[in-house]
C-alpha cells in the first residue's frame, strides 16, 4: 500500500487509502501493539470525521476501548499516551500535506514512535491479507479530552513575553488549540482558525510562499520574530526581526541558550543539519551526536544517547523532559523565552542568528531519480577524488564533511528522488559545489 511510509501512514484520503483500510488499521492496531485501550486524537481536516469513524470501529469491533482525546495537536497526543500509560495511541493527521491529504501518526507505550521498521510494516501485512472477525464483546468509545492538563504541563514554560512584539501564523491548524491560552493577547495572530481547506495558505512553513504573509507581517508590524505552525503543530519554523526566513536545524543552536544555565547535556541533530550547531553549542558546554531523519530514528536515538533534546532540519524539535517526542508548541515557548532575553541585552533575533552561523547553504535540493544508489555512489566519488573527508556518515545516505564544506546526499524512503544539502564557508565555494552537483546527477535525473 502506498500509504504506509517510514514514519507514519499517510497519502491522499479515498486514492491511497480508504475506510475500508482505515477499518482494518483500527482492528488489526490492538493485537499488534498488545492494547485493550487506544488513545484517539484527530486534526481539523475535512475527511478526519470519517477517518475517525472507520478506525474506532475497527478498534472497538477488535474488543478494545477508544479513549477519544477530541480535536488535538500531535505532540498533545504524544503527551497524553505517555501520561495517561497508555501502550497505543493515533493521532489522525497528514500534517503539513494538502488539505486531499490525510494520515495516521502511531505510538506505542511512552509515546515512542511505530515506524515501518518497528511495526507498521507488519501491520501493512496485515491490512493486505487477513481478514478482521470482529468479537462479541465490543469495546466502547470513551470521551477523554485532557486540554486543561496538558497546559498544566506547557504553562512552566510560557516566558515573559512583556517587551517582545512576536506575530504568530497557526496556519488555521491545530495549533491555535493552546497557542492563545498560553500566550494570551499580546502576539498578532494569524490564520488563527482551525480550517480543514487551509484558505490562505497550505500549512507546510518549509515552503517559502507558505511563510510570505508573516513575513510581511513581521515587517509591517515591527515584529521582533515571527512564528510559524504546520498543521498538526509538531513543526515550528522562525523569522527573524528583518523579516528572514531561519533555518530550523539553526534553532538546534538557540535552544541550548535556554537550557544553558540549567543543565548540560547531548544534543541531537539530524544528518542534514548545519555544521555551525556542533561549533557554536560546544562554545556553550554541550556536546552533538547526529543521527538520522525523522521521529521514528530521532526519538529512540535520543533515548538511547541520554540527550538532553534535539532538532531536525525540517522544524521537529525533540526533548527528553517531553518523552523524547517532538513538541512544536514547546519548542516555540523556549524560543520566545531566548528572544525576549536576548532583547532584553539588546540583542535581536538576527544578530543572534549570525552569531551562530556563518556559513552559507544551499538548502535542500530534490531530483527526481530512479537509480538513487547509483546516482549517490557517483557523487561520493566525484566529491572524495580531490579531498579526503575529514568526517564521512553513511547511516541516512552519505555525509562527507571537509574542511571548508560539507554536503549529504540522501534517498527519499517513498518518493524516486534524491535529496541533496551542501553548506559552505563562503558563497563562491557553495557555487562550485552545486554546478559539480547538477553536472553528475544529470545524466540520472528524469526531470
Amino acid at each position: 500500500m502506498t500509504a504506509f511510509k517510514a514514519y507514519d501512514i499517510r497519502g491522499i484520503y479515498n486514492i491511497d487509502f480508504s475506510k475500508k483500510e482505515v477499518y482494518k488499521i483500527g482492528f488489526f492496531l490492538p493485537g499488534l501493539l498488545k492494547a485493550d485501550k487506544i488513545l484517539v486524537g484527530r486534526d481539523v481536516r475535512t475527511s478526519s470525521p470519517e477517518i475517525f469513524e472507520y478506525l474506532t470501529q475497527g478498534i472497538t469491533d477488535a474488543g478494545a476501548d477508544v479513549y477519544d482525546l477530541g480535536l488535538a495537536t500531535t505532540p498533545y497526543v504524544y503527551w497524553a499516551t505517555a501520561a495517561f500509560k497508555f501502550n497505543a495511541s493515533v493521532q489522525i493527521t497528514a500534517s503539513h500535506n494538502a488539505k486531499e491529504y490525510n494520515g495516521m501518526k502511531i505510538s506505542r507505550t511512552n509515546a515512542f514512535p511505530v515506524g515501518y521498521d518497528s511495526g507498521l510494516q507488519t501491520l501493512e501485512q496485515l491490512v493486505l491479507t487477513e481478514t478482521p472477525q470482529p468479537v462479541a464483546a465490543k469495546g466502547k468509545i470513551i470521551p477523554y479530552a485532557q486540554h486543561d492538563k496538558y497546559l498544566a504541563f506547557l504553562k512552566p514554560y510560557v516566558p515573559n513575553i512583556s517587551k517582545l512584539k512576536v506575530s504568530i501564523d497557526c496556519s488555521n491548524g491545530m495549533a491555535a488549540l493552546f497557542i492563545r491560552r498560553l500566550l494570551g493577547e499580546k502576539p498578532q495572530y494569524l490564520f488563527f482558525e482551525p480550517d480543514g481547506t487551509f484558505p490562505n495558505h497550505e500549512a507546510n512553513p518549509l515552503e517559502p510562499e507558505n511563510v510570505e504573509m508573516l513575513q510581511k507581517h513581521v515587517l509591517e508590524n515591527g515584529s521582533d520574530l515571527g512564528v510559524i505552525f504546520d498543521g498538526d503543530a509538531d513543526r515550528v519554523m522562525f523569522v527573524d526581526e528583518k523579516g528572514k526566513f531561519i533555518s530550523p536545524d539553526l534553532i538546534i543552536a538557540v535552544l541550548a541558550h535556554y537550557f544553558a544555565d540549567k543543565e548540560k547535556g547531548i544534543v541531537l541533530q539530524d544528518i542534514r543539519s548545519s555544521k555551525a550547531v556542533g561549533e557554536y553549542i560546544a562554545k556553550l558546554g554541550y556536546s552533538l551526536s547526529m543521527w538520522r531523519v525523522g521521529r521514528a530514528f530521532a526519538a529512540p536515538k535520543l533515548k538511547e544517547i541520554k540527550g538532553l533534546y534535539g532538532g531536525e532540519y525540517a522544524g521537529h524539535y525533540y526533548f527528553r523532559d517531553f518523552n523524547y517526542s517532538d513538541s512544536g508548541m514547546l519548542a516555540c515557548l523556549l524560543v520566545l523565552d531566548v528572544v525576549a532575553k536576548m532583547k532584553a541585552r539588546s540583542i535581536s533575533f538576527s544578530q543572534l542568528i549570525k552569531k551562530i552561523s556563518p556559513y552559507f547553504s544551499t538548502g535542500e535540493m530534490n531530483f527526481k531519480i530512479e537509480k538513487k544508489m547509483d546516482a549517490m555512489d557517483a557523487l561520493l566519488a566525484h566529491h572524495t577524488q580531490s579531498e579526503k573527508p575529514a568526517a564521512f556518515y553513511d547511516f541516512d545516505g552519505y555525509r562527507a564533511d571537509f574542511q571548508h564544506w560539507w554536503f549529504n546526499v540522501r534517498p527519499s524512503n517513498t518518493e524516486p528522488y534524491l535529496r541533496f544539502i551542501a553548506e559552505a564557508d563562503s558563497p563562491e565555494l557553495l557555487e562550485k559545489i552545486k554546478e559539480e552537483t547538477l553536472a553528475v546527477l544529470k545524466p540520472f535525473s528524469n526531470a
